[in-house]
């Protein structure tokens, strides 16, 4: 089969190369998935997991890619839950051969069935980006009906979708972003947007959950807008300034296999939109998430042609 592979932590992108490896094996409770779209997140390329196994072994070449969308081929022993022929979605281990392959191995749990109506490309779009609003917003924000929520990056990736969760279970939504993001963060449900280029971030107000996904200095202002009780969620990095009377939070995205039938259900029924930028082939995979490129959504790469 044909997938691609990292050598050199160093290299960056430039380092993905189109390899030919051997048909991956299913172990114990995992399933083979002929892999329709795949999702990549440059900064993996920073993680040791993309580097070495859990036990902290070299494991180059690596196949990296988390996001995938395709359909079981094969069960390993054990496996219970998914059959073959199954359309399936989810996420790749993150210190195991990943996504950007025709075909890969996949442990059962983390993966949820796929409504024979939602596309592959759309549903490679949504697991990381799903898990993670949902988790920062529920699972560490209790975010409930009525409370108030900014969510920085409001128009990008993980963003997008943690505006339309929770828009959809009846809070009030501030985004943030670049300029050119407003009119995207309106549409999908934010009540207001503040340009982080132009316009104080201070004057938002305060809130009841203050999402990052920018860190840095953008995180560090957000403590101030944590009303007392509430909560700063960050994906970005540690917090550095804590709230004074709130709680702080810096969470890694788990799977998920209950909360990613949901989200394919919302898919389904038009409830939730993944922004899906540019659409390239498996052969060209390096040359999309090159330094620099920007693209208006997430970049998907098609690797098997839909079925």
């Amino acid at each position: 089969m044909q997938a691609i592979t990292v050598r050199d932590p160093d290299a960056g992108t430039a380092g993905m190369t189109l390899t030919d490896l051997p048909h991956p094996q299913a172990a114990q409770n995992d399933v083979i998935v002929q892999v329709h779209a795949a999702g990549f997140t440059p900064g993996e390329l920073t993680w040791p997991g993309t580097w070495t196994d859990r036990a902290g072994r070299d494991r180059t070449p690596s196949v990296p890619g988390h996001e995938l969308s395709g359909v079981v081929t094969e069960l390993g022993y054990g496996t219970t839950g998914l059959t073959v022929g199954q359309r399936v979605y989810g996420l790749a281990d993150w210190t195991r051969d990943g996504s950007l392959a025709q075909y890969t191995a996949v442990e059962a749990r983390n993966l949820a069935p796929l409504p024979a109506d939602v596309d592959h490309v759309t549903a490679a779009a949504l697991p990381i980006s799903g898990l993670t609003a949902w988790q920062a917003l529920f699972d560490h924000g209790g975010l409930t009906t009525g409370q108030s929520v900014l969510i920085h990056g409001a128009a990008g990736g993980v963003g997008s979708i943690a505006v339309q969760l929770a828009r959809e279970a009846g809070a009030r939504v501030v985004g943030t972003g670049r300029a050119g993001s407003r009119a995207t963060a309106l549409d999908l449900g934010a009540e207001a947007f503040v340009d982080l280029e132009s316009e104080r971030l201070a004057d938002a107000g305060q809130f009841d959950v203050v999402f990052d996904v920018i860190g840095g200095e953008v995180l560090d202002r957000s403590t101030d807008l944590v009303r007392p009780g509430g909560t700063l969620v960050t994906i970005a990095e540690p917090v550095r300034v804590h709230p004074g009377d709130g709680r702080a939070v810096f969470f890694v995205v788990e799977p998920d296999r209950a909360r990613l039938a949901g989200l394919a259900r919302r898919l389904r029924e038009g409830r939730l939109k993944p922004l899906v930028g540019d659409v390239r082939p498996l052969a060209e995979a390096a040359a999309a998430f090159a330094p620099g490129r920007r693209s208006a959504g997430k970049t998907v790469i098609r690797v098997t042609a839909e079925g």
